[in-house]
């Protein structure tokens, strides 16, 4: 099977635009979760991870990009510049992740025929696409909130089949009103900062920001890191409560380990979904120990991000590659005492690891489920 190596990456988030800004930052316990007051979004304050007012606007006199738009194109702008791969090459195909993109336009515009096409993901696919002059037709991946993970195991296969052999992935999502009310008519977001598989966490922070990652067959343009296999899942339970057993999530993460020809004590961390929510955290954690993993290390990054839906499954990702080049594991902001009913190694401080391989989940509404290893070369 072609291997499948990481060339370069970035974060776009409130407290940086480079992955190694953001690692930086997190390191020192930095969030970006803040209390907002605006009337526009709620009438009641929000906790979220939200970029200054107007950062990544409209921003031109044509109002080409929107700010998802902009988003995109920064995030896979540094990373482009990180990396030799070029978009123009007929072997490199763009993917691009995300749950709502331009869905806040239809609180702000008009409702109408180009609307209706301003807001479609294949418009702002096609923005991006041409802005950077990649030739090929982009990919579009909008599958709840493993979306960026599904992106990234997306362009995996496609290079796997020999159609590509570059991928540039990126993901994105911006908080509005239609998103934020949306989570509140489920009355899942807390008020305040989110408390991760802890006794009392009542649900989620929302944030927003982008992140990217290009994928390679060519070793010679690897940072040394490489993917060691990904799987999906769905628990066809409800349409937004996840399952009650963790079976379906622990599949994923069984067919992940025997795809990376890997087992369960080979894993150094676990980067989970931990949403906060009552329900997920459960059922991660019996997910968690259904495949053998209850003791190793596990951490949840929503304390610091909150959950940014489409770029959350890249965001965490890379976080996590970072963590696994300096041998080490972030803290799960906002746990104290776990809140779940299976033992799970939740980490409260920095913890040292030497492991050569983690394993990212990610859950979302509908049901689906993702997992994913990495590993160092």
């Amino acid at each position: 099977m072609t291997e499948i190596f990481i060339s370069a990456d970035n974060i776009v988030s409130p407290i940086g635009l480079t992955a190694a800004e953001n690692f930086s930052q997190l390191k020192q316990h930095v969030s970006g979760i803040q209390l907002h007051q605006i009337s526009s979004m709620s009438q009641q304050p929000f906790q979220a991870a939200l970029f200054a007012d107007g950062r990544f606007n409209e921003n031109d006199q044509q109002k080409k990009y929107t700010k998802f738009e902009n988003l995109l194109i920064t995030s896979i702008s540094d990373a482009l510049s990180k990396s030799n791969i070029e978009p123009a090459d007929k072997k490199t195909v763009l993917i691009i992740s995300s749950t709502k993109g331009n869905i806040s336009l239809l609180e702000t515009e008009e409702a109408s025929g180009s609307l209706n096409k301003r807001i479609s993901l294949n418009t702002s696919a096609k923005l991006v696409a041409d802005h950077f002059q990649f030739i090929n037709q982009p990919v579009i991946i909008s599958n709840a909130c493993i979306s960026g993970m599904l992106a990234m195991l997306t362009g995996m296969r496609l290079i796997q089949s020999g159609q590509y052999e570059h991928a540039v992935v990126a993901g994105a999502d911006v908080i509005s009103k239609f998103v934020l009310s949306g989570f509140q008519s489920f009355q899942a977001v807390s008020q305040l900062p989110c408390k991760p598989f802890d006794a009392a966490r009542d649900g989620i922070n929302l944030g927003e920001g982008a992140g990217t990652v290009i994928l390679t067959s060519n070793k010679k343009y690897s940072y040394g890191v490489k993917i060691g296999g990904g799987s999906v899942s769905n628990d066809a339970n409800h349409i937004s409560g996840p399952s009650r057993t963790g079976e379906e999530l622990s599949l994923a993460i069984n067919k992940t380990l025997q795809a990376s020809g890997i087992f369960a004590k080979d894993i150094g961390f676990i980067s989970a979904h931990g949403t906060a929510t009552i329900f997920n955290d459960e059922m991660e954690a019996k997910a968690i120990g259904l495949s053998g993993l209850q003791e190793v290390p596990v951490n949840s990054l929503k304390g610091y991000y909150g959950h940014t839906l489409g770029a959350a499954g890249l965001i965490e990702s890379i976080i996590s590659i970072q963590s696994l080049k300096e041998n080490l594991v972030l803290p799960t902001r906002g746990f104290h005492t776990s809140g779940v009913s299976q033992p799970v190694n939740i980490c409260s401080s920095v913890y040292k690891s030497t492991g050569a391989h983690f394993l990212k989940t990610a859950s979302g509404f509908g049901g689906c489920n993702a997992a994913m290893v990495f590993s160092k070369q």
